[in-house]
């Protein structure tokens, strides 16, 4: 199965999600979802008048609190390679009509996104469908695009280490999260693919060592007793 890693698959994955991915979150994550993407963004203080990249932009359901404190000279900039996603995110667009958006349909690893161009960088649930390889890709991108003390925030699901949740939670991800998607898209195998995803990442703990071995400044975050891990920090200046 290693071809679910490819580009292509993952993007023909979400198009076939995009309709239900936003409630499937929140109801498979019992509403933590959006606790989670909150934290993540929240924990960075992001500033106004800042350029801010949201990558694997989804929808963009990290929007409204990624633009919570913009002002006039703030922009955002949404990328992602899946046409569903980005045409839902367009629609979304019309919610913020007083900020400055753009959207990208392209792939994280080819974007044209200028370099040193972004003050923060995020990303919500977009870690677990990259393998170590192309989580280096990643950082090398985030390093790119960041201005020297730029700030970054990523955050996914996750498998907790807890002896006595992990069978539960993982129970959950194999069996009741495809049952939940067959009610929504009339195919569990779909759905089936977030859990295999999920068990392959474990957490977050290989991209917090990729990014400290690239140079970054960067600390390992939990959530909600390792249900949710994610990585924050800054590039150092250069």
């Amino acid at each position: 199965m290693n071809d679910i890693y490819e580009p292509i698959f993952i993007e023909k994955l979400f198009d076939k999600m995009s309709t239900s991915y936003s409630k499937m979150n929140y109801i498979t994550s019992f509403g933590f979802s959006e606790r989670w993407r909150r934290q993540c963004i929240e924990d960075i203080k992001i500033k106004k008048g800042k350029t801010v990249v949201d990558l694997m932009t989804g929808m963009g359901e990290c929007w409204k609190y990624i633009l919570k404190n913009s002002d006039k000279d703030s922009k955002l900039i949404g990328l992602d390679f899946s046409t569903e996603m980005i045409n839902r995110a367009n629609k979304n667009k019309d919610k913020f009509k007083n900020a400055s958006i753009k959207i990208l349909k392209e792939n994280v690893f080819e974007n044209s996104i200028a370099n040193q161009s972004a003050d923060v960088v995020i990303s919500g649930f977009g870690l677990k469908t990259f393998n170590d390889k192309q989580l280096e890709k990643l950082a090398l991108q985030i390093d790119r695009i960041l201005k020297p003390n730029g700030k970054f925030s990523l955050i996914d699901v996750s498998v907790p280490n807890n002896k006595m949740l992990k069978p539960f939670y993982l129970f959950y991800l194999k069996n009741i999260i495809p049952l939940i998607g067959k009610v929504f898209l009339g195919s569990p195998e779909t759905y089936k693919m977030l859990g295999i995803y999920t068990e392959r990442f474990e957490n977050s703990k290989n991209a917090y060592q990729i990014f400290k071995q690239l140079g970054f400044e960067v600390e390992y975050v939990n959530y909600f007793y390792g249900c949710a891990s994610g990585i924050k920090g800054r590039k150092i200046k250069q």
